[in-house]
């Protein structure tokens, strides 16, 4: 899938539903706040990858906005940038996110097929095999991930 700019955590997950403390149960409730995607996760499967544009994820600490992609299936978050909370949150739950600078040359729509290389940040767009260099993941943010977080 592929997004606007500045989403918050609170068009991510919506403050009314910070009564659910299952996890589980929070994945439904992803982006139903934001015009145009409130059947985000009805539509999202297992292995989505989101592609988004600039500081993704600022605003508040909250972590149902990490948690309900994971619930999700989603894979990963690809953003231009993230919010510091958000970017510290995701990495410390071992839920990827990487970062680029340029995606043009990818000539990425809805629906392609993309296979992500976190340790070199090689990203190919296998639907028309155009390929990208993107951040690849720091040290600290594998081994969190190997170690499927710090919690």
């Amino acid at each position: 899938m592929i997004m606007e700019d500045n989403i918050d955590t609170d068009m991510i997950y919506h403050n009314r539903y910070l009564q659910i403390t299952d996890p589980l149960e929070m994945g439904q409730y992803i982006f139903d706040n934001l015009e145009g995607y409130e059947d985000f996760a009805k539509k999202a499967k297992p292995g989505d990858i989101v592609f988004t544009g600039k500081n993704f994820g600022a605003g508040s600490s909250r972590q149902q906005a990490v948690d309900g992609f994971k619930t999700l299936g989603i894979q990963a978050i690809v953003a231009e940038s993230f919010g510091a909370i958000y970017e510290r949150n995701a990495i410390n739950a071992a839920f990827p996110i990487l970062t680029y600078h340029d995606l043009s040359s990818l000539d990425l729509k809805d629906g392609d097929t993309v296979k992500i290389d976190l340790v070199s940040g090689k990203l190919t767009n296998i639907s028309n095999n155009n390929k990208t260099i993107i951040e690849a993941f720091s040290e600290v943010q594998m081994e969190i991930y190997n170690n499927n977080g710090l919690f």
